[in-house]
């Protein structure tokens, strides 16, 4: 039987000192952990009473759904992918939306189905980069509601740049030149066009 939010917070509540924080994790320890000094976890917020709504719940309103292919780098009849829109601190960040004003719930199986294909096709596209150690595929559901998953290319042969801490590494190191990361799209994009699809840039 699941625990409620309420339960949740009172087994925190009950775990924290009397400022109501948390004990730190040992994420110090970590080589990929990319702050050091004196850290503290913030004291947890008690539940509210429903979620808050997610950007572009109505299509109508979907940044998505309005930008239509507009700033993809490559797309078909079905998906579309596109960069952030500039710069960041990793080689290259790339988003998979579909073109169909829907959340990964309502995927159709027909697109259920692509989704998997186009998971490898995407990473094995961007692996052609030079210097890509990994391709990390990530999916958060909270700030938008059209569905959409990252795909994060890591440099190789920086080690604290490796795991899920990557997404912070990317806010962190300052951005790729602005030359490089469209070299590094373009070349991601034509590489998926050659197993289909079509390449905008």
């Amino acid at each position: 039987m699941a625990e409620s939010a309420e339960e949740i917070y009172e087994r925190a509540l009950a775990a924290a000192d009397a400022d109501g924080r948390l004990p730190m994790p040992d994420v110090h320890e970590w080589e990929t952990f990319p702050f050091e000094g004196d850290l503290r976890v913030r004291p947890l917020l008690p539940p509210v009473e429903a979620e808050p709504p997610r950007n572009g719940e109505d299509a109508r309103e979907c940044w998505r759904c309005t930008n239509g292919v507009r700033d993809a780098i490559w797309s078909d009849e079905r998906w579309l992918l596109v960069p952030l829109p500039e710069p960041s601190g990793l080689p290259l960040v790339v988003i998979l939306s579909t073109r169909e004003h829907v959340d990964i719930g309502e995927l159709s199986p027909q697109l259920a189905s692509e989704l998997g294909t186009l998971i490898v096709r995407i990473e094995r596209a961007i692996n052609r980069l030079e210097g890509i150690g990994r391709v990390h595929v990530c999916r958060w559901g909270d700030g938008s509601f059209h569905f959409h998953i990252w795909f994060m290319a890591r440099p190789a042969r920086l080690p604290q740049v490796r795991t899920n801490l990557a997404a912070i590494w990317d806010d962190i190191l300052p951005a790729t030149p602005a030359d490089v990361w469209r070299a590094n799209y373009t070349l991601a994009a034509r590489a998926l066009a050659e197993s289909g699809g079509i390449s905008h840039v």
